[in-house]
């Protein structure tokens, strides 16, 4: 297995991962999005791809950081049968190449509080928790 940066015949797979891991996120906008941010992929020595991780520079304040930029992870994904395999390990160590590799000193990211799998790899990537927010919305017309 290896990381690298996408290419162009990956795009198939790599929109495929990306549906398994926000499957409400219409087709067009996974197109889209693919072009918008940094992306690396986890390949197996077959060419078939075991997954992904997308990623930023944030300028903006990040919480628990107290430098600019921050690598932030967007998202990461593992297929299930490629999990507790070191590919998400692999994947984050590669975008943590990256920021560092775009002045970097911190990385962020984030996991939806009922996230139990996603709260759990991140620790043991060494992520800290920086806090637990519930986000509100309402109609008002």
């Amino acid at each position: 297995m290896r990381t690298r940066r996408p290419v162009a015949g990956d795009r198939a797979a790599l929109l495929a991962l990306r549906a398994a891991l926000w499957p409400e996120t219409p087709a067009a906008d996974h197109a889209r999005e693919i072009d918008e941010v940094t992306t690396f992929v986890a390949e197996a020595d077959d060419g078939t791809l075991l997954g992904f991780a997308e990623a930023s520079l944030r300028r903006d304040p990040v919480p628990g950081c107290t430098t600019s930029p921050v690598g932030y992870l967007e998202g990461w994904y593992v297929a299930p049968a490629s999990r507790r395999a070191g590919v998400g390990r692999a994947l984050v160590a590669a975008v943590e190449r990256w920021a560092a590799a775009n002045g970097c000193t911190e990385m962020a990211s984030d996991a939806l509080v009922d996230n139990d799998l996603g709260r759990a790899a991140h620790a043991a990537l060494g992520f800290v928790a920086q806090n637990a927010v519930v986000a509100y919305a309402k109609r008002i017309v």
